[in-house]
C-alpha cells in the first residue's frame, strides 16, 4: 500500500469529535490508512455522556486479528479500554500481532464532560500491563495525577511527574499541559535522552473534546511514516493547534475541525 496502515484501538463516539471517529478524521488529514478496534459504543456529544455499552473481548480481539491479517500495520494506538477483561485481550493481541510495532497508548480515563471512562480496578492493569509496552504515553494532567499519585497544578509539577514516571516505566511520557493556566500551552516529552519542550500561543475561550484522542492519533501517523518520536510529536502539536484554533461550533458545543490540515507534509512545509 503507498499509504502507511495505522490502527485505533478505541471506543465509539457518535458526535465525531473524539474516539475512533476523531482518530480516522486525523488519519485521513495525515494521509494514512485507517483501521479501527471499538471497546465501545458511547453514546454522547461533547457536553455529556449518556450511556456506555463495552464490546465482548473476544469481539475487540477478533478485530485486531483480522486487522493485522490483512493489512501491514505500521503503528497502533489505544484509546479508551474501559475494562480489565478488554485491557488483558489487548494485551495479548499485541504480543501476538504487534509485538514490534509502534505503539501509541492514550490512557483515556475520564470525559471531558467528567464522566469515568474507565473502570478504577482497570487502571491497575493499564499501569502493569499496558505502559511498559508503549512507544509513547500522552496522558493529559488528570490522567498524569492518577498515574503519578499526586495532583499536577502547575509546569513544575508537570515536570516532576513527567520524569518520575518516564523513570518509574522506563518509557517515554508526552506530559500535555492543555489544561494548566497560562498564556502558553505546554507540552513536555520526556525520553531516555531527556526531556524537550513544545510550545504555542494558548488559544483562549476554546475547549473542545476530543484533543487527546486527536493528539495522540497524529503522533501515531507520524510514527508511522517513519519519523522520530521527537519529529511525530513536532507535527501532531502543530496539527492539533491548528484544529482547535479552526474549530467549528453548534448550538454552544465547541469541536474540532481535523480537515483544515488535510494536505502532505511537504506541502504543510511550504
Amino acid at each position: 500500500m503507498n499509504s502507511p496502515v495505522v490502527l485505533s484501538i478505541a471506543g465509539s463516539d457518535n458526535s465525531g469529535g473524539a474516539g475512533i471517529q476523531a482518530d480516522l478524521k486525523t488519519f485521513c488529514a495525515f494521509r494514512c490508512y485507517g483501521t479501527t478496534a471499538i471497546t465501545c459504543i458511547v453514546a454522547e456529544h461533547p457536553g455529556r455522556v449518556k450511556s456506555i455499552e463495552p464490546v465482548t473481548p473476544l469481539r475487540v480481539q477478533e478485530q485486531i486479528e483480522l486487522v493485522s491479517e490483512a493489512f501491514p500495520v505500521k503503528a497502533f494506538k489505544t484509546g479508551m479500554l474501559y475494562s480489565q477483561a478488554i485491557i488483558e485481550v489487548v494485551v495479548q493481541s499485541i504480543e501476538t500481532h504487534l509485538k514490534a510495532v509502534p505503539f501509541v497508548l492514550d490512557p483515556v480515563m475520564v470525559a471531558s464532560s467528567g464522566v469515568a471512562l474507565l473502570h478504577p480496578q482497570a487502571i491497575e492493569g493499564i499501569q502493569k500491563l499496558l505502559i511498559p509496552q508503549a512507544t509513547l504515553v500522552t496522558p493529559n494532567r488528570d490522567e498524569a495525577a492518577l498515574l503519578w499519585g499526586k495532583p499536577i497544578m502547575d509546569l513544575n509539577a508537570m515536570r516532576e511527574a513527567g520524569l518520575d514516571l518516564t523513570n518509574r516505566y522506563q518509557v517515554p511520557f508526552l506530559m500535555k499541559g492543555g489544561h494548566l493556566k497560562g498564556d502558553q500551552a505546554v507540552d513536555l516529552l520526556f525520553t531516555h535522552q531527556g526531556e524537550e519542550t513544545f510550545i504555542v500561543p494558548r488559544i483562549p475561550h476554546v475547549d473542545p473534546h476530543g484533543t487527546g484522542c486527536t493528539y495522540s492519533a497524529a503522533i501515531t501517523c507520524g510514527l508511522a511514516q517513519g519519523l522520530k518520536l521527537n519529529e511525530a510529536v513536532r507535527e501532531a502539536k502543530s496539527y492539533i493547534t491548528q484544529a482547535i484554533e479552526s474549530h467549528f461550533e453548534s448550538r454552544g458545543y465547541q469541536v474540532l475541525n481535523h480537515f483544515k490540515d488535510s494536505i502532505s507534509r511537504e506541502e504543510r512545509k511550504r
